[in-house]
């Protein structure tokens, strides 16, 4: 892609409104624009980003055995009635009556929606397990938006959910689904604490919450120092290691990932039921799987900065190689910029050639904002002794290749 062909408002300032971290690089790198707050446009770079992140996921929930759909965001009110949930939820769900007189709200959460579906075609224990998972924009009318993409009132969530027929079946999903987060969030390049958690309005004995530290978090995990056992801090818990006593250190987090076993809370309100081998009728065991999609964007950027911008980890890159013609008014520049950039494309390489008409140091400094994993800097220097400079974001080194070497020194970068 040419620069001068897509949309990169890059801004020099951080904007006033800016909290966070990842808020303020999210809108300088031109990732994201606010519509108002808790709602924002994702912008081709950040477009990019989002895809690449909902490819990892989708990649490691296929693996997990689970296959994709998608619900509806309108919903019923009347279901979430049947499970005492809009009760629970109250005013962060956003509901209106429809023209025939129907309660409907835009969807927070699918529990509800998949159980009921799932209900309706279920009958036999030979139809167990099922899993199944969707990537859908989810909302709520948070009292307080903030820190841009961390707490919008519209957001993406995948959402996955297990029908099993006894515990052990639920166990062995649970199992698989937390060995498959911890691969999602290390190929987004992320360290994360994993806590035992309360499962709160959405039931069920036993949740794990995947919580990335970040100085901005809003939440807070209890870390102990000595067999490193964490939990999710509330109001009034001791400073609970619950497991050893010994004292514990807060780190400050975001939440990107939650799993629970549900039980029958969902099922039995909702008559998702199976005949076992012996013709008698049991609701079916549910487990709920959700990741922050749209969060994790803030979160890797929360993890991976530094003062000049983001440092995306390659996976997640809008591009993987952003390509620096220092003076396009000169032709050979722009033929050496040219015949690479086709080299990458044809290896298959996503590539960004900067062809605006601006300095150096315009270019150098919207480089290391939108955070390329890997630089080729093309100026009249390097390419009169046959020479081309390359830089990893990352380690922010300068090396001169041979033009013969350059493909195979960018794969080492890239991976």
């Amino acid at each position: 892609m040419l620069w001068t062909k897509t949309f990169i408002p890059t801004l020099k300032e951080n904007p006033q409104e800016a909290e966070s971290i990842s808020h303020k690089l999210l809108l300088r790198a031109g990732l994201v624009r606010m519509l108002f707050s808790g709602a924002y446009s994702y912008l081709p770079l950040g477009l990019r980003v989002l895809n690449n992140i909902q490819n990892i996921v989708r990649q490691e929930m296929n693996a997990c055995g689970a296959s994709e759909l998608l619900l509806p965001a309108l919903q019923p009110l009347e279901i979430w009635q049947r499970t005492g949930r809009d009760k629970d939820i109250g005013e962060v769900m956003i509901k209106f009556t429809d023209r025939r007189g129907r309660k409907v709200c835009l969807g927070p959460t699918h529990e509800e929606i998949i159980t009921d579906l799932v209900s309706k075609h279920l009958s036999s224990y030979k139809q167990l397990p099922v899993v199944l998972y969707q990537i859908q924009t989810k909302f709520r009318d948070e009292i307080r938006p903030r820190f841009g993409l961390i707490r919008a009132c519209e957001f993406i969530m995948k959402d996955a959910y297990s029908f099993d027929r006894d515990e052990a079946g639920l166990d062995k999903n649970y199992q698989a689904m937390y060995a498959g987060y911890k691969r999602i969030f290390e190929r987004c390049g992320l360290e994360i604490l994993t806590t035992e958690a309360d499962s709160g309005m959405m039931g069920g004995k036993v949740s794990h919450e995947f919580m990335v530290p970040a100085t901005d978090g809003e939440d807070v995990v209890l870390v102990c120092s000595e067999c490193k056992f964490t939990k999710t801090y509330k109001d009034g818990d001791k400073e609970d290691c619950a497991k050893c006593g010994k004292k514990a250190s807060k780190v400050n987090c975001i939440e990107v990932g939650h799993i629970f076993k549900l039980g029958t809370k969902y099922s039995a309100a909702l008559g998702a039921q199976f005949l076992d081998a012996q013709g008698k009728l049991n609701p079916v065991i549910m487990g709920c799987y959700g990741i922050g999609v749209s969060r994790l964007m803030s979160a890797i950027i929360e993890q991976n900065n530094d003062d000049s911008g983001i440092i995306w980890p390659k996976e997640v890159a809008p591009y993987k190689v952003i390509i620096l013609p220092l003076d396009i008014s000169d032709s050979k520049i722009m033929e050496s910029a040219n015949s690479i950039y086709r080299e990458l494309v044809d290896n298959g390489i996503e590539v960004l050639l900067d062809d605006r008409d601006e300095r150096a140091g315009v270019k150098f400094k919207d480089a290391e904002l939108i955070g390329i994993p890997a630089f080729i800097t093309i100026g009249a220097k390097t390419l009169a002794v046959n020479k081309i400079e390359l830089k990893s974001r990352k380690l922010r080194q300068n090396i001169l290749v041979e033009r013969v070497d350059l493909l195979k020194e960018i794969k080492a970068i890239i991976g």
